[in-house]
């Protein structure tokens, strides 16, 4: 098994390019909840995922990495979802769409790099998510 262990420095600037990346454009970033199947790629175009809903990042996104640790401000939540289905992923975008990052999707402790304590989201109903944090 290999070990690799970061110097909390390195990490915070290897963190510092992903908030940047959010933050880019004239607004604020977003987070788009999708159903299966989650895309291979950023890259890769929507095509049969359903968008369940977006929630929106304050701008800036967060603070200075810190500890290996990038912490998101407040995120804005959706008071409305676009459709019902189970979240599987969400892609979080810059302000004009350009995708930063791709996340899997789980409910609290199920591992997945976003957590949320219900992945089934109902048409009409709130989306929301208490933090964000990406740490190396």
């Amino acid at each position: 098994m290999a070990i690799v262990r970061i110097a909390t420095p390195l990490k915070n600037s290897m963190l510092t390019p992903i908030r940047d990346a959010i933050d880019a454009g004239s607004g604020a970033g977003t987070i788009k909840i999708y159903t299966s199947p989650m895309a291979t790629l950023p890259s890769d175009a929507i095509s049969t995922q359903t968008l369940l809903g977006t929630l929106t990042f304050s701008d800036p996104s967060g603070a200075t990495p810190s500890g290996g640790v990038f912490t998101a401000s407040a995120i804005t939540q959706d008071s409305s979802a676009d459709a019902t289905g189970t979240a599987v992923w969400a892609r979080i975008a810059d302000s004009a769409g350009v995708t930063v990052m791709d996340v899997d999707i789980t409910s609290t402790g199920g591992g997945g790099a976003m957590q949320m304590n219900t992945t089934s989201i109902v048409i009409g109903g709130p989306i929301s998510i208490s933090a964000l944090t990406v740490t190396l």
